[in-house]
């Protein structure tokens, strides 16, 4: 029986071993995508307990702990934070194949020295143990940064942010990881959604641009695209609730945009042409700066309204949505048509969508780009072992994994670098698997290229790192 978590965990072969910790494990990191603030970079936050770092604003533990039967309060409420600690801590045995089960450990392990099981038990032990480590110096934001050998971070920006400390960043001398924002435009499409009408003008005053119409919004769009071009912006990120196309003329867009600027309530299905003609504006301006468009989709937010009206969005109540990617071929078509598609990563929230993109995006490879279009790492309801594992095997079977970009946190957390080794043992173990079923050769100079290429090469070059 295997010791749990040790050097060898999961890694199921010799070969996966040799790979992971000869080259997996010494490679950087690149986390093209996430959502942790550049303020708190900057400003080098500290923390004050491991309450503060885990369950601060991480909706992944919230869910595991309501499944827990645990009350809100401990989750959300004003719970005294060794309280809240502890409550976690009951619920986290029984979460046996849960990824948050490897994950917690594996932080504890890598950033606390922790070698123990958190429980009920253990609680209070880890607790203070936690509290007394993030008094080190290299448990400061910027430290959990260096420690974790981070060398890019993406971070997510709405456009009508300044990017002041993203400016701050690039003039910090002391700063050796590169942190970038990632152009978040949905709020400037989502004319469907409740403060629509007051984002447009805060766009307006931001961009200097009297947004009266569709080409207003589109020259206000543009300005702020330039802006973060400035700034390093290197990708895009569309995060919709349905993948969605559909055509419409001028006129009736134009019109459907003066009812939104007028107040009126317009439906999902209404908007749709909108978000349309703003998805494809964008991409083509995506295009011309060689930036990288990254669409996620197919996801249901707050279905539970009570609960959304208590607490409000990235509560931990969001969940897979409706399939809707019969309208990702269309999007891409027109696109391709017009020589307008860019570098283009595609997340769906649906596992049942891994053959399908997989087989949409060899339709459109080509201009000279090592797989132009991406699929995108399992994402959020996805990115446990059999999710990831599924994700790589579709890859494999359908385009070529060895051009794959590989991992990302999408998180709010500066712990959550565990979870890039977490797929990289996921990726050498597959690969190491097939090496020795002998359906792949051993050849050691490809198998370095491929491991090296997936954990940070390709995402380097692809990302213009």
């Amino acid at each position: 029986m295997k010791r749990f978590l040790d050097e060898n965990f999961i890694l199921t072969n010799a070969t996966a071993e040799h790979l992971y910790h000869d080259y997996a494990a010494k490679t950087p990191i690149i986390d093209y995508h996430c959502h942790v603030s550049p303020r708190e970079i900057y400003e080098d936050k500290r923390f004050s307990s491991i309450t503060e770092v885990w369950l601060g604003g991480d909706h992944y533990k919230w869910r595991l702990m309501r499944s827990g039967g645990v009350d809100e309060y401990y989750i959300t409420g004003d719970a005294d934070p060794r309280e809240k600690f502890r409550k976690f801590a009951e619920v986290l045995p029984y979460a046996i194949g849960n990824p948050m089960y490897h994950w917690c450990h594996l932080e504890l392990k890598n950033y606390f020295g922790y070698t123990g099981i958190l429980n009920a038990d253990t609680a209070d032990e880890v607790y203070d143990l936690c509290a007394e480590k993030l008094k080190d110096a290299n448990m400061s934001v910027r430290g959990l940064i260096k420690q974790s050998n981070v060398v890019f971070i993406g971070t997510t920006d709405d456009p009508c942010d300044d990017l002041h400390y993203h400016k701050l960043l690039a003039n910090d001398a002391t700063m050796e990881t590169t942190v970038a924002p990632s152009f978040r435009p949905d709020k400037a499409l989502n004319i469907d959604k409740d403060g629509w009408r007051e984002y447009i003008a805060k766009l307006s005053e931001v961009s200097c641009v009297d947004i009266t119409s569709v080409a207003a919004l589109k020259e206000a769009l543009v300005k702020r695209i330039a802006y973060f071009n400035e700034c390093g912006c290197r990708a895009s990120d569309h995060g919709l609730d349905y993948a969605v196309y559909a055509e419409a003329d001028d006129a009736a867009i134009e019109a459907l945009f003066s009812r939104g600027l007028a107040g009126e309530k317009i439906s999902a299905r209404e908007a749709e042409p909108l978000k349309t003609a703003l998805l494809l504006f964008c991409a083509a301006e995506y295009e011309k700066l060689g930036w990288v468009m990254q669409i996620h989709y197919n996801c249901l937010r707050n279905p539970n309204s009570a609960n959304f009206k208590k607490l409000g969005p990235d509560s931990g109540f969001d969940c897979i949505g409706p399939n809707s990617s019969a309208a990702i071929p269309k999007l891409l078509d027109k696109l391709y048509s017009e020589d307008k598609l860019p570098k283009t990563v595609l997340y769906s929230l649906d596992p049942g969508d891994n053959q399908f993109l997989d087989c949409i995006i060899g339709a459109y490879q080509g201009s000279g780009v090592r797989t132009k279009l991406q699929h995108g790492s399992a994402w959020w309801f996805n990115d446990h072992k059999q999710g990831m594992r599924d994700q790589l095997v579709s890859l494999a079977n359908l385009s070529i994994l060895g051009n794959f970009v590989g991992m990302l946190t999408d998180s709010r957390s500066f712990l959550s670098y565990a979870r890039h080794e977490y797929f990289r043992r996921i990726l050498c173990s597959l690969i190491g698997e097939w090496v020795e079923d002998g359906e792949y050769p051993n050849d050691e100079k490809m198998l370095r290229d491929i491991v090296c290429g997936i954990c940070f090469d390709n995402a380097k070059s692809y990302f213009g790192i």
